[in-house]
């Protein structure tokens, strides 16, 4: 800044000096206009890739959940998604960075959420250096302050749990010896807690790591682990949570209704060198939708074959509603006992029609239709089973009525040998089945529920390739079940299976188990 003493004593010094600031401060504006043009530019450019990736996502989304989400596999979408959205965040960095350049003293504001209030706080406290204030020198007090929380993670570690266990003895009975007993243990002998048993199984069936991978994992802090050993710890945990999942299946056995899927689970051959096509079959059942009150379970039997009467022996004598795809075994399930009644899935009916919709106007009316009966069905999910069946039987009863007709009607004048007329002949093979909602709210639309209990099963097969035997086979249905029930009740999976291995390696009586059961533990 110029003070009185700089100001030269003649006119023409001092106009040349106004000049002088005059051009400086020109070119300083001139230098800030270009900055800010500058990040203008920038900050037009994020934002519009921003919308471009934010399409990409939509368009993705459309296809999984609208009207077309048959067209990409659900865990291959997941894959594109997630790259997508890292794109995304780089793109936001970039726009935040040019943001925080143009409005500096505009710090940027955002809403993150609140973090779980559970989780420990370590409060760091960052402060001013000089206490004294910069203008008179006179002491600074405290007139507020800014709190932020962000997440931070400690990565896995591992502890040494010693045990010690004091002998004692009588000086005047030196033949006695006293000892608190050895806490019962899932492996006995052997190196790991109940809690790294949970860990290795909930990485292994809920996180889909295959244990050569948590070995790895174990290794870079020192650990050395064989598969072999983990291989064996789940194998133990195995045996000992079986009678929770036959628990389980006990337990949907006495439901008046149930969903049933299957899907396969190659399993290693040794005679044949190569894989052989085991079969988990999985019974769900979820009344939430219609407000019941049994609480949501699943339960997974693993079979070597899909012969027709698997289903039969796993469901023993249950009786009452059994909503399934169009497989035949359950079909012939049906014929032989009574007391059950197929429910099948406009899910699959959507399906083959779906495939041929592009080149048929047919095929294009009958989704039309098909999706009003979905639009009707989201209005009233969650509604009392009463008032779904009665807005069924007001609105879409009419259009599942008009829709066999025009079925029938177009059977006749396709090829009997088109996928077009093998698409209508899968839905009217199966029109009573498919009617059935229309009489009990408590039906669903679909199989999806037991769709969505099938998909971890999937991605660890993707991810395992294949079970080791059959005997493999069914402890993948056994845990995976227990884990599975644990996501339906909303509790974590790790801390229920810690606290139930110990229960059970301390000989939890068998008549208790249902004490034991993931939906008693809902908070």
């Amino acid at each position: 800044m110029l003070t009185e003493a700089d100001l030269p004593e003649e006119n023409d010094a001092l106009r040349a000096l106004v000049l002088d600031q005059s051009r400086m401060l020109a070119e300083a504006h001139a230098s800030k206009d270009a900055e800010v043009a500058e990040l203008a530019v920038a900050k037009c450019e994020a934002d519009a890739e921003i919308e471009r990736l934010q399409a990409i996502i939509d368009a993705f989304m459309r296809h999984r959940f609208g009207a077309r989400s048959e067209q990409l596999d659900p865990d291959q979408l997941q894959l594109g998604v997630e790259d997508v959205e890292t794109a995304l965040g780089q793109a936001r960095a970039v726009r935040d960075a040019v943001s925080q350049l143009a409005r500096a003293d505009k710090p940027r504001k955002t809403n993150r959420g609140s973090l779980p209030a559970h989780l420990e706080r370590i409060e760091q406290v960052i402060d001013v250096e000089d206490k004294a204030c910069p203008c008179c020198g006179g002491a600074l007090h405290v007139i507020g302050e800014d709190v932020a929380e962000r997440l931070d993670v400690v990565p896995t570690t591992f502890r040494v749990l010693v045990t010690q266990r004091p002998r004692y003895g009588c000086r005047a009975c030196e033949s006695t010896v006293v000892q608190a007993p050895a806490p019962a243990r899932i492996v006995e002998g052997g190196i790991p807690t109940e809690a790294l048993i949970a860990q290795v199984l909930v990485a292994k069936y809920a996180d889909h790591l295959p244990l050569y991978r948590q070995a790895q994992i174990y290794a870079r802090q020192d650990i050395k682990l064989d598969r072999s050993t983990l291989a064996d710890w789940v194998g133990r945990a195995a045996w000992y949570l079986r009678p929770l999942r036959d628990r389980t299946l006990e337990e949907l056995r006495r439901s008046e209704r149930l969903f049933a899927d299957e899907t396969t689970a190659p399993v290693l051959d040794p005679g044949r060198g190569r894989t052989k096509t085991g079969q988990l079959w999985a019974y769900a059942r979820d009344d939430r939708s219609w407000g019941g009150n049994d609480p949501p379970m699943v339960a997974y039997v693993y079979a070597p074959d899909r012969k027709a009467e698997r289903p039969g022996t796993h469901l023993g004598d249950f009786a009452g509603i059994l909503q399934v795809d169009g497989y035949g075994g359950y079909t012939a399930l049906a014929k032989r006992r009574q007391q059950v009644f197929l429910a099948f899935c406009w899910s699959h009916v959507r399906r083959k029609f779906y495939e041929l919709a592009d080149n048929s106007p047919v095929a294009t009316e009958i989704l039309r239709r098909i999706a009003m009966l979905y639009a009707i069905e989201d209005e009233v999910r969650g509604s009392p089973a009463e008032q779904r069946r009665a807005a069924r039987e007001e609105r879409s009863r009419v259009i599942v009525e008009d829709l066999k007709p025009y079925l029938e009607a177009r059977l006749r004048q396709v090829s009997a040998k088109s996928k077009l007329a093998e698409a209508i002949r899968y839905a009217l093979g199966r029109w009573n089945g498919l009617t059935h909602f229309l009489d009990d709210g408590r039906i669903e639309l679909d199989t999806n529920t037991v769709e969505r209990s099938i998909r971890p099963i999937a991605l660890n097969r993707k991810n395992a390739l294949f079970a080791g035997s059959d005997e493999g086979g069914d402890n993948w249905a056994v845990i995976a079940t227990l884990i599975e029930n644990c996501k339906l009740s909303g509790i974590n999976p790790h801390d229920w299976l810690t606290r139930t291995l110990v229960a059970l390696a301390n000989s939890h009586p068998a008549k208790r188990l249902a004490e034991l059961m993931p939906w008693i533990a809902v908070p």
